[in-house]
């Protein structure tokens, strides 16, 4: 299966030079591009195959990649992989809440780029590592949203002990090693978990359960 992805960026060299990135992977092919969010989303809603992944700016003139971010999020199935320059915990909070799945900064390696688009295609999310450490303490000083709260009660015991492992950056495998599960069962459990939540992919799921009190950053 061919992943195909969406280029948005009011830089013309930017896109190009991603563009180049992309289209040297057998299994991507870029297949629209914008320069602004405005433009983005008139171009994506108008493709006959959605796009399954985009790469966005976050800074551009008029409508920015946050609030396109949020209009994609809300009318298509397409994820979205936020670029920016700016390693700035404001932009990460804001584009997840957005429905951001992933949030890279533009100096990315070209192979941290290309493992993001297959994550984020595959139904998961990546945060910049720099970002991770910092986002989590910001979102755990918020006050808990009753949404959250709510969202919360409804998992079973089991079910938090996932989540809680997942906002510690567990893997799968990794869960399953502390909980003593089979991966099969973990990956029913962390599908429930995202259901109920009513979240997009693990890091939505884990920024709610910082939100409302579940975990609290480490160190």
């Amino acid at each position: 299966m061919t992943i195909r992805v969406a280029l948005v960026d009011d830089q013309q060299l930017i896109r190009a030079g991603f563009r180049m990135v992309v289209d040297s992977q057998a299994d991507m092919e870029v297949v629209a591009e914008a320069g602004d969010g405005a433009a983005a989303v008139e171009t994506l809603t108008a493709l006959r195959e959605p796009a399954d992944v985009v790469l966005m700016d976050v800074r551009m003139p008029g409508t920015d990649g946050i609030e396109a971010c949020r209009a994609i999020a809300d009318a298509l199935p397409t994820r979205v992989v936020i670029l920016t320059t700016f390693d700035l915990d404001e932009y990460v909070l804001s584009a997840i809440k957005a429905g951001a799945s992933g949030f890279l900064l533009k100096d990315a390696p070209p192979e941290d780029l290309l493992a993001a688009i297959r994550t984020v295609f595959s139904g998961d999310a990546v945060i910049a590592p720099s970002s991770t450490r910092r986002l989590l303490a910001k979102v755990a000083t918020l006050d808990a949203e009753p949404a959250d709260a709510h969202a919360l009660a409804q998992l079973t015991d089991r079910e938090r002990e996932v989540l809680t492992l997942m906002a510690r950056g567990r893997s799968n495998q990794e869960i399953c090693a502390e909980l003593f599960l089979a991966e099969p069962t973990v990956k029913t459990h962390v599908g429930r978990v995202l259901a109920k939540m009513g979240a997009r992919d693990r890091v939505q799921a884990v920024v709610m359960a910082f939100e409302a009190g579940l975990v609290r950053p480490q160190g």
